[in-house]
């Protein structure tokens, strides 16, 4: 049975990919166990290639895990293991419950920045113009000009891009927040913005998991650390590819 504050709970989760043309499987990450509290941030730290992007991506369902649990618990209260959901499931959670901000922005060609930062609150129910408010406000706080708002951010440059991104993934407060490297192209200034509101967030109950490189940032926010270690081929699944 999970705590009442336990919003998620990964168990012993693996991913490992498949190399047809070479007939080989890569390691990505293994032996995952980590808890994420609500109100509180949970950072994965460990050397490149111990799978911590790996595991952000599992828990959203962008990379199906190859083994293991991913208990999470809804506003509801109902507790749903992730890694076997089905993809109407993770898509009302993507879209109410739970908001990933890799370092990458993906949108639609010439759509308006603060339509991008918007949309979360609009797909809640907000009314657009409340919503497209918030957005201004949350770009601002992230140091985005005002003249950049009405306009695509195709041409941006990867820090602003990235302030983008972030903005879309706080706007909505979800009950779970993944974070990618949030601070990894920003400015000294900006990056305190940010961590001032995460820890905004954490007040108002949000869950957080975040990779952060830095260990000055994970004492700053962290309330519990996971050190993941280099991957390694697990029994069962070099049975099931053989």
């Amino acid at each position: 049975m999970m705590n009442p504050k336990t919003v998620l709970r990964v168990e012993d989760f693996a991913k490992q990919f498949f190399i047809h043309e070479q007939q080989k499987v890569i390691p990505s990450s293994s032996n995952v166990n980590l808890t994420v509290e609500s109100g509180c941030l949970t950072a994965l730290v460990g050397p490149t290639g111990s799978g911590k992007s790996s595991v952000l991506k599992g828990i959203y369902r962008s990379y199906l895990p190859s083994e293991g649990s991913i208990f999470f618990t809804t506003s509801l209260g109902d507790t749903l293991d992730l890694a076997k959901a089905d993809e109407h499931q993770i898509l009302d959670l993507r879209r109410n419950e739970i908001s990933f901000v890799t370092q990458f922005l993906h949108c639609l060609p010439r759509q308006k920045t603060e339509d991008i930062v918007a949309q979360p609150l609009i797909s809640r129910g907000v009314k657009p113009s409340a919503a497209i408010e918030k957005a201004r406000q949350t770009l601002d706080a992230l140091n985005i000009p005002e003249r950049l708002w009405g306009i695509s951010p195709a041409t941006f440059s990867g820090g602003e891009k990235q302030r983008v991104n972030l903005a879309r993934g706080l706007i909505a407060k979800p009950r779970l927040l993944l974070l990618d490297e949030p601070t990894a192209s920003l400015d000294p200034v900006t990056t305190n913005r940010v961590l001032e509101m995460i820890e905004a967030l954490k007040h108002e109950n949000t869950a957080i998991l975040a990779i952060f490189h830095h260990m000055e940032l994970v004492e700053r926010v962290a309330d519990q650390v996971v050190t993941l270690e280099p991957p390694v081929l697990t029994e069962s699944i070099l049975e099931n590819i053989a």
